[in-house]
């Protein structure tokens, strides 16, 4: 009888304090848990040290912490009609812990499989060039959609950022042709343009010498120079126009 009376104590003893061990919770300065009392909200409770009652009441555990989302690669047509790969990695963090449990299933999957169609939505709307050389408006745009729709759900989308996009090998074939291309193209619109400067400095240069003889005489003597300099065993002594006019006309009358 007394050990029946002594088991008897134990559990008596023994039960409340199991029960008032697992009504308390922990929580880290980074969770919030989700009370809920006979399966309707009661409140949000957290960090620190907090009572559920076993039976009565349940808690779910929120994470606030930003999350690092790495979407899955994506097949993506342009508007151009080029066909690349895609993938991106989106920066989330749950900023109402009520919302995230009670407004969504599963916050992390959700935003994930969001995540993937916004991404093939946005992209599709822009061409190849716009991909590659627009990264970070297409980073906020994308950025703002995700934001926008996961509001509801409690989630704020900090950043998205596109990580890479990838065409195949005839797609990178022709974008290597039409850069050779561009470059050709600059280069002969260069050489154009110093043809055409230097057409307009001769025809300036032109122009002062004809106005100015002693100019000219100038420019001849120059010649002569560096004609002399010339380690050429033909030397040719150029003759102004005027001196060839001038022996033209003096030899009919010698005649």
């Amino acid at each position: 009888m007394t050990e029946i009376l002594n088991q008897a104590w134990v559990i008596v003893i023994l039960v409340p304090l199991f029960i008032l061990l697992s009504a308390l919770k922990i929580l880290r300065e980074y969770e919030r848990g989700v009370v809920f009392l006979l399966g309707r909200f009661w409140k949000v409770k957290g960090p620190g040290l907090i009572i559920v009652i076993p039976v009565l009441m349940q808690m779910v555990r929120v994470d606030l912490r930003t999350r690092v989302l790495d979407v899955p690669e994506q097949d993506v047509i342009s508007r151009d009609n080029v066909s690349v790969k895609v993938n991106a990695v989106v920066y989330f963090r749950a900023v109402d812990a009520e919302r995230a449990i009670i407004q969504v299933e599963d916050f992390m999957a959700a935003t994930s499989q969001l995540a993937q169609t916004t991404l093939r939505s946005v992209l599709g709307q822009h061409e190849l060039d716009e991909m590659l050389a627009s990264r970070e408006q297409l980073n906020a745009d994308i950025q703002r959609i995700l934001d926008e729709q996961t509001d509801a759900w409690g989630i704020k989308v900090s950043n998205v950022e596109l990580k890479h996009v990838d065409l195949n090998d005839t797609m990178i074939r022709a974008i290597a042709k039409q850069a050779e291309a561009e470059r050709l193209r600059r280069a002969k619109v260069i050489d154009a343009e110093g043809e055409y400067q230097a057409a307009s400095k001769f025809l300036q240069a032109a122009e002062v010498l004809a106005e100015k003889e002693q100019a000219m005489q100038l420019r001849y003597l120059t010649t002569l120079q560096t004609i002399a300099t010339d380690r050429s065993n033909t030397i040719i002594f150029p003759m102004p126009l005027e001196m060839i006019k001038g022996l033209a006309q003096g030899a009919p009358d010698q005649a």
